[in-house]
């Protein structure tokens, strides 16, 4: 394979990846697959205990992409405070929009799936596949704020919640 172009990530940069969130890249290594020399990211998704080797040839195409910018980090939270949007339509079909959204690894559609899926405490109680959709995506946004602000977790996690309840009042 050739370096025809600087990779646009580097070491040690934190980035996005659609199906998992947010990553490190640890390294980018030569590898030999199937005979051919593959130059690779290896991400490291340390909450999950996980590495991804990504090639840096695909990284674009497949929606890894650098942290959001705070612009776009507010824009999230502005969506958050925004009413929630639900549809009248079957379980499975919402169900199949959030997963896509969550794993589309943009930031405002996973603060839709937030949005639309968080209960107050008044709320009837959500089901066992509509909670795990939440947390999912509420996960995912609050590593990316947490990243995208220094790296707290714990202040990310408030600061979403704060603008939830917020919403709620």
């Amino acid at each position: 394979m050739s370096k025809t172009k600087k990779s646009e990530f580097s070491p040690n940069e934190y980035v996005v990846y659609p199906a998992h969130g947010v990553g490190q890249i640890v390294s980018i290594e030569e590898q030999e697959i199937a005979g051919i020399s593959m130059e690779l990211f290896v991400i490291s998704f340390e909450k999950d205990k996980m590495t991804l080797r990504v090639p840096t040839n695909k990284a674009t195409e497949i929606g890894m992409r650098s942290l959001s910018t705070p612009d776009v980090v507010s824009q999230a939270m502005k969506t958050l405070r925004g009413k929630a949007k639900v549809k009248r339509a079957m379980w499975s079909r919402r169900a199949q929009e959030y997963e896509q959204k969550i794993n589309s690894g943009d930031l405002i559609a996973i603060a839709e799936v937030v949005r639309d899926l968080h209960r107050t405490d008044d709320q009837r109680e959500q089901s066992y596949s509509e909670r795990q959709l939440y947390e999912a995506a509420l996960e995912r946004l609050t590593r990316e704020v947490a990243a995208v602000g220094g790296g707290d977790e714990i202040a990310a996690a408030k600061k979403v919640d704060e603008v939830l309840v917020s919403r709620a009042a």
